[in-house]
């Protein structure tokens, strides 16, 4: 199938109902046929999914059962041996093509990302930059990670020791609703590359971004079958997927995280996990006051703060406190929110109604107890039903619920502190552990304080978007922030596993020659004194 929505120019501003009539009239019955590629022998019921920016329904996809997991598992698997004995090279081409297509055709899918998904235009976007870098980087370097690799054997000259890396079999990706397209198909890719086969589920929320990104693989030369997609509760396919994959990996909150990595622990499954966050910024005094405002919106706010790596606790060292304040306070009431078909809003809507209301009921509760909202804290029902402003808290205590759980919504609290080891502390104090963000111009200083936060990753001078966006670097989480990485030649080894064949010359490991034991054991003796000495076999 090729990907084509109908031409129109998206660049016209647009109010929420407004563009997701314009989109319908150009994308026709589209999501029905990407419905249809959905794995289901027999679609009994069906789940609907809705515009986040009007809460009208946009379509709907296959409740898929247990049954459907295990016929997308069976067809995956006798696609999965002949996508693994292509030349390593005609995956490369696949990834390569994929790269182009998704820039090719970033209109289409921008449009299709935020009609689903409710989100500003350049949060969109920064989901076809990850595809695109994904693609491009695994498609380039992963021939080079796959390559057999030679060992110092256990006798030199004598054993010859090679690692060969072989794929896992299936691959079960679990994405969530928050990033539909990178969360889908990005995680995917290395998989691909390695020569596996993916059953991916997307969320129920925002599960065509996903249909489509497979659509456009299979166009870039995927074989049919080889990644495959099932749609459903994750509460109702989550264990079928689990018991019938040879590898999972999982984004989402830390509680379902923690239930799959049980699952998965019942059958020595290789699980990734990312997972929650609460994450902090430290800004040291004699940082650049504009830029760390700057950047500390984009880190808080962008996705409308529906990212696991977003900024929700900021500690600003006191001589910059008040000043730091004021500023950030001002950008904030200046960032738009809105719904449209281009790059006007710069904040969008977040998921659904429940959602808003879970954030909302955080912020309530924090200023009932005591909490000072200095900017938003209110749902903007004007603007959509899921639409909710940019909030600045402060005098946030441990006895309010929002100073440790993650809000996963646009609202931050701002903290004094005087030390940078009282922030280091401060920072450290939460279950979670998977980015944080440091300001300052000592850049020594910054790296030494970066060393002590516990966290997977850490941007100095930035919010989030170095550190995601530098792919040949892991990425991943400490503490109740996940297992494993993603990126890197580790995000695509992952998919692996490794298998050691040794091959042995000449002479035995063992006594021969007419050795006695006593002599095989002395003269093994004298072998590794010697070579303990010797550059290159030690």
């Amino acid at each position: 199938m090729t990907l084509e929505a109908p031409t129109s120019s998206t660049s016209d501003r647009l109010p929420g109902a407004a563009a997701v009539a314009q989109w319908r009239s150009r994308s026709g019955p589209w999501l029905d046929v990407l419905a249809q590629r959905v794995v289901t022998a027999d679609p009994r019921s069906e789940i609907a999914v809705c515009a986040p920016w009007t809460g009208e329904h946009l379509g709907s996809v296959p409740a898929c059962t247990s049954e459907d997991v295990a016929l997308a598992v069976g067809q995956a698997r006798l696609a999965q041996q002949a996508w693994a004995d292509r030349p390593v090279g005609d995956r490369r081409r696949v990834l390569l093509n994929y790269h182009r297509l998704t820039l090719d055709r970033q209109d289409t899918l921008l449009d299709l990302v935020q009609v689903e998904s409710g989100k500003a235009r350049l949060s969109a976007f920064e989901e076809v930059l990850d595809v695109a870098v994904n693609s491009r980087y695994y498609g380039i370097h992963g021939p080079k990670f796959l390559r057999d690799r030679s060992h110092l054997g256990a006798l030199p000259f004598f054993t010859a020791t090679r690692e060969v890396r072989q794929p896992v079999g299936v691959v079960g990706i679990i994405a969530p609703w928050n990033y539909p397209l990178t969360m889908a198909i990005s995680d995917a890719l290395p998989a691909l590359m390695a020569g596996n086969a993916v059953i991916l589920k997307p969320a129920t929320e925002t599960p065509f971004s996903a249909i489509a990104a497979v659509a456009l693989l299979e166009e870039a030369g995927l074989p049919p079958h080889v990644c495959q997609i099932v749609t459903g509760r994750g509460s109702e396919l989550g264990t079928p997927i689990l018991d019938s994959v040879d590898s999972v990996c999982f984004t989402g909150s830390s509680e379902t995280g923690r239930a799959i990595a049980q699952q998965a622990g019942d059958r020595l499954l290789p699980c990734s996990l990312e997972l929650g966050g609460k994450n902090p910024m430290i800004v040291l005094a004699d940082a650049d006051l504009d830029r760390a405002v700057e950047g500390a919106a984009r880190a808080c706010f962008g996705n409308a703060g529906q990212l696991c790596m977003s900024i929700e606790r900021i500690y600003i060292q006191r001589p910059l406190y008040d000043r730091f304040v004021e500023a950030l306070v001002a950008h904030t009431q200046q960032l738009t929110l809105g719904a449209a078909l281009d790059y006007g809003p710069a904040i969008g809507s977040l998921i659904s109604p429940a959602h808003q209301a879970k954030v909302h009921r955080l912020v309530e509760a924090a200023i009932a107890q005591g909490a000072q909202c200095l900017s938003g804290g209110r749902p903007r029902p004007d603007l959509g039903p899921c639409f909710y402003e940019p909030t600045l808290l402060s005098q946030v205590t441990p006895a309010m619920a929002l100073s440790d759980t993650e809000v996963f919504g646009p609202v931050v609290a701002l903290y004094p502190f005087d030390d940078p080891a009282e922030a280091i502390r401060a920072a450290n104090a939460s279950p979670y552990g998977l980015n944080a963000s440091l300001w300052t111009r000592n850049l020594r200083l910054g790296r030494q304080l970066a060393s002590q936060i516990q966290c997977g990753s850490v941007n100095l001078n930035e919010g989030y978007i170095a550190t995601w966006g530098s792919v040949a670097a892991p990425l991943g989480g400490h503490k109740a922030s996940g297992l494993g990485v993603r990126h890197g030649q580790t995000g695509l080894l992952r998919y692996t596993r490794s298998q050691t064949v040794a091959t042995q010359r000449g002479v035995a490991i063992a006594p021969s020659f007419g050795l006695s034991p006593q002599q095989y054991a002395h003269l093994m003796t004298l072998a590794l004194r010697l070579l303990r000495h010797l550059p290159g076999l030690r």
